[in-house]
């Protein structure tokens, strides 16, 4: 995987650094769409509902600059994936302010495994079919230390995707 993300580098395919910077914006506007539906719904205006046509297509928009080619239900799984782990990392941030941290740090790495699981489809790292061949707790043969195929993309991300780098 390292391997195959340093191609990708040694090519400019990609800023990694805007790119993580742009997910959390659509994170967000996923969040304003869900928010105008629930505003309209519990108030009774319609006027709500209307606003989230725009926020969607902002956020198709934004998505198409991550997400440049897919194939069948990768596009909505993509999103989904943006928008659990940010809604967990919200409830984690919530647990978290009410003292039970055991329950949000365990939010928080469910957050940024599903937030791992989007980068390494969207990255083309992953091989489902390669995958369901091996063992359960390795992503592939040749590992030495399983650490399960969530805890994989993690260490992946960790590595490839830097936010700090300007």
């Amino acid at each position: 995987f390292i391997k195959k993300f340093d191609d990708m580098k040694k090519q400019d395919k990609m800023d990694l650094s805007s790119d993580q910077d742009l997910t959390i914006a659509i994170m967000n506007l996923v969040s304003i769409e869900e928010h105008f539906f629930f505003t309209g719904a519990k108030l009774g205006k319609t006027e709500y509902y209307d606003m989230i046509k725009d926020v969607r297509e902002m956020r198709k928009e934004l998505l198409k600059r991550i997400i440049k080619e897919y194939e069948g239900e990768v596009w909505c799984i993509s999103k989904h994936l943006l928008a659990a782990s940010y809604r967990l990392m919200e409830v984690g941030t919530k647990q978290l302010g009410i003292g039970k941290k055991e329950e949000a740090y365990d939010l928080f790495e469910k957050a940024y495994n599903l937030y791992s699981l989007f980068w390494g489809i969207n990255l083309n790292l992953l091989n489902v079919g390669d995958i369901k061949k091996i063992d359960d707790n390795a992503i592939n043969k040749e590992d030495k230390e399983k650490k399960g195929f969530m805890g994989k993309m993690g260490e992946l991300v960790k590595k490839v995707i830097d936010c700090c780098i300007e």
